[in-house]
């Protein structure tokens, strides 16, 4: 028997078909499942997922029996490649940003993995934020030097040191009030960043990436942490594996903000950007307006290389 009040809640964990929903109507988080109705069909995909907002009705047992999920607005996918078809596994639904936290030194940042990282974030339609941490490392006009160009690209970028308590609030700030996917290298100073605005924060999302991490014989599980001044973060360590084989080579420039609008000009209609007169891009390369490092990053992408 079920509760005849439906209640409105949004999934902060799932795990092997269980959902933990939080909800403003009840005293506890409740543990649910998908209603059967739900399930019926072919399964195309993830019907249910972390971030998601759905309407569930109580058990006599205290658990919960999901009966809606609410249309998304955004979401992050990573495409399954199956016998029977693509399947859509959703890491998180609803992200209102991608947070990419790259190191200034120790590690060395990885430029080419951060435009891939943007790349993505542009696929899926996700406003993404640069975090350059340890800046303290190489000093704040080193640092610039790095990572300055890429506001005018329209990715703000927050510079922060740990050790030096440099913009910790703007990183908290950035964060608040929404739900963010978290993502970068190992090594970069995530979990310090993360407690040094939350103690103990750190700490909960590096363990789920480790869990996440250990390979297939883990529970796969994902996890949302709220965020004491508003907000909520998701460690999102799959995005490294959000491949972009279902990208067809000619749609990487329509992913590169300043590439985008030149394409459209070049003389020749299948311009490959790399040798052709009349081509706008090469022409901008040549008078700055592209980087040579990002063009090296598009030319990597667009002939599917890492």
């Amino acid at each position: 028997m079920t509760d005849s009040e439906l209640h409105t809640g949004l999934i902060i964990r799932a795990q092997s078909g269980f959902f933990t929903v939080l909800s403003a109507e009840t005293t506890a988080p409740v543990t649910c499942q998908l209603r059967g109705r739900l399930k019926q069909g072919p399964r195309l995909g993830d019907l249910a997922a972390v971030g998601d907002t759905v309407t569930f009705a109580l058990l006599t047992d205290g658990s919960g029996s999901i009966e809606e999920i609410m249309p998304r607005k955004s979401e992050i996918v990573r495409l399954d490649p199956r016998p029977q078809g693509e399947y859509r596994q959703i890491l998180l639904a609803n992200p209102d940003q991608a947070v990419f936290v790259f190191a200034c030194a120790n590690p060395e940042p990885k430029l080419r993995m951060l435009d891939r990282f943007l790349v993505i974030a542009e696929k899926q339609n996700i406003p993404a934020v640069i975090v350059a941490n340890k800046v303290d490392l190489i000093g704040s006009a080193a640092a610039q030097k790095l990572f300055g160009f890429y506001p005018a690209l329209g990715y703000p970028v927050i510079y922060t040191s740990t050790k030096q308590a440099i913009g910790l609030d703007e990183f908290r700030a950035i964060l608040q009030g929404k739900l963010s996917a978290l993502a970068g290298p190992s090594g970069v100073g995530k979990s310090s960043l993360m407690n040094a605005i939350q103690p103990g924060l750190g700490i909960a999302v590096g363990e789920v990436s480790y869990a996440m991490n250990k390979g297939k014989h883990t529970t796969n599980f994902r996890q949302l942490h709220p965020l004491e001044f508003g907000g909520w973060v998701a460690d999102a360590p799959g995005w490294k594996s959000l491949a972009l084989w279902d990208t067809e080579s000619v749609e990487i420039d329509a992913y590169f903000p300043e590439l985008r609008e030149l394409v459209a000009e070049c003389q020749f209609s299948d311009c490959s950007h790399t040798h052709e007169p009349g081509c706008q891009v090469l022409r901008a390369l040549q008078s700055g307006q592209v980087r040579q490092e990002r063009y090296e990053s598009f030319l990597r992408l667009r002939a599917g290389q890492e």
